[in-house]
């Protein structure tokens, strides 16, 4: 269970308690602190139907931690900046926010202190089911708020009483794989390169290489819609007839994400009820769609019987920073609410930003049925999932063959591997770029099975592998030494983030 009891680590010299305010001064016209206002309340013991939520707040200089917590809840729930007589007409008490804790960020900078001020909602604050409205009072006005320097929303805990109002994925990972009839590996993707500028004809051929060649999925990226150089519908058709054809050659099921995003909710559901009729078992939306969009297509997947995929396009404007916006695995909560079968979290290896340990714990959120408390992978709160479906987390964005054995190893099975230019930049062309993926994929499984240590002996699995695959040879030639090593942005507090690249 979680242990909200815990004393708070406060900085010298500030106060534990709020100053006793008398009930008529608390009802005076006029402006009050909002520690005073009853937003901060130290003695108050979080109910298992309040969400929790664990932000990182940057006090502007002369702000006591306890005041900036009190107004984040505060300006987050029922708040305003002076005292409102109509505060009367409603349970205040039950209604306002409480921050309850505020802990001293470890490692934090001496001359600019972070603090988690851990802040309880009431469930009835919120309407059921919309991750809309949540947000709305969760990130609404408070992050542009004055006296704080910088906030940051690093996780939540979703009372099950909430979480049961929500439909999450519509079909999950044990039923996917049952429709695909594939187990006991990741399943393996790829990116239509270029993203922007082929053919609606050229763009099949790329989805009809990369299918027979090994691949699983084919994918349309994140701003590739309906532009003049290729319709919508072109798109629709060329992809689709790729993947019937690798399927009869190959004998096994594909798919390629057809992208379903667009300006209005009547052309995505248009858009998607065309795949859903050229037999497409997958569409694909990105997050820049907005929670309201997201959770309505993921009721259309529902009723259709159809895979939900999520590109997290524009994501890194307000998660890659650590002192301000959103952390990925608050993102990932969301997403699994709303209902979505897979979502891109990252590779850890790849060229965007992620260390491995964070990374994990956004993979954990999204796949398992219950989560633990572990700070090492920044995971703050126990989160059971009330049986919400398992969202499938994507790893893609510069990984490559020679990466498998530290993908295998981070991700496990539960996973989808894409590898875009890993595949299309293959110097023997697409078919042998998914090739080269597929038998280093099935190297490693195989190693794994037998019970060896694929973290350490893994490249030199590859390379005897190699010497029997040639396009996985020319992949590792290629692309062998290719690494993105910098220092992630957005590490967990209490561990030291290791390098695997």
């Amino acid at each position: 269970m979680n242990d909200f009891s815990k004393e708070a680590v406060k900085p010298a010299g500030s106060e534990s308690t709020p100053e006793s305010t008398p009930q008529r001064s608390r009802y005076s016209a006029g402006v009050l602190k909002y520690r005073e206002m009853g937003y901060w309340q130290p003695d108050y013991t979080p109910k298992d139907t309040d969400i929790i939520a664990l932000f990182r707040i940057t006090p502007q200089p002369g702000v006591e931690p306890e005041e900036a917590a009190a107004a984040v809840a505060g300006e987050s729930s029922t708040a305003t900046w002076t005292v409102v007589w109509t505060d009367r007409l409603t349970a205040c008490d039950m209604y306002r926010a409480k921050a309850f804790r505020v802990d001293l960020v470890p490692n934090a900078s001496e001359s600019e202190p972070q603090y988690f001020a851990f802040i309880a909602y009431d469930l009835d604050l919120f309407e059921e089911g919309s991750v809309a409205n949540l947000t709305a009072s969760i990130i609404g006005n408070v992050f542009g708020f004055k006296p704080l320097k910088a906030l940051r929303l690093e996780d939540m805990r979703i009372p099950v009483a909430y979480l049961k109002t929500f439909q999450g994925p519509p079909t999950g990972i044990v039923v996917e794989r049952e429709r695909l009839d594939k187990y006991g590996r990741p399943l393996l993707g790829a990116t239509v390169k270029p993203k922007l500028g082929l053919s609606g004809k050229n763009y099949g051929r790329v989805v009809y290489e990369g299918l027979k060649g090994g691949l699983d999925f084919l994918k349309d990226d994140e701003n590739i819609n309906s532009q003049p150089f290729m319709h919508w519908r072109d798109r629709y058709l060329f992809a689709m007839e790729a993947v019937a054809r690798a399927q009869a050659e190959t004998g096994e099921l594909k798919g390629h994400y057809l992208n379903v995003t667009a300006g209005t909710m009547e052309d995505m559901y248009e858009r998607a009820e065309f795949a859903k009729e050229l037999g497409s078992c997958i569409v694909m939306i990105d997050l820049v769609i907005g929670w309201t969009a997201i959770t309505s297509m993921g009721r259309w997947a529902r009723k259709n019987d159809m895979i939900l995929h999520l590109h997290r396009a524009g994501h890194g404007t307000y998660t890659r920073q650590r002192n301000h916006g959103i952390s990925f695995r608050v993102i990932a909560k969301w997403l699994r609410m709303a209902g979505v079968d897979h979502a891109h979290a990252g590779t850890a290896v790849g060229k965007l930003d992620g260390d491995p340990l964070s990374v994990q714990g956004y993979y954990n959120v999204l796949r398992e049925s219950h989560n633990p408390v572990d700070l090492t992978r920044g995971l703050h709160f126990e989160q059971p999932w009330a049986g919400l479906r398992k969202v499938m987390p994507v790893a893609s964005g510069g990984i490559h063959a020679g990466q498998m054995h530290q993908l295998l190893d981070l991700f496990g099975d539960d996973a989808i591997l894409q590898f875009g230019g890993g595949t299309i930049g293959h110097p023997s062309g697409i078919q042998a770029g998914a090739t080269a993926n597929r038998v280093a994929l099935e190297t490693m499984v195989k190693a794994r099975n037998e019970g060896r240590d694929i973290a350490s002996e893994g490249p030199d699995l590859l390379e005897a592998a190699a010497r029997h695959c040639t396009p996985l040879k020319q992949a590792l030639d290629t692309w062998g030494d290719i690494t993105f090593n910098y220092t992630p942005t957005d590490t967990p507090d209490f561990a030291v983030t290791p390098s695997v690249a």
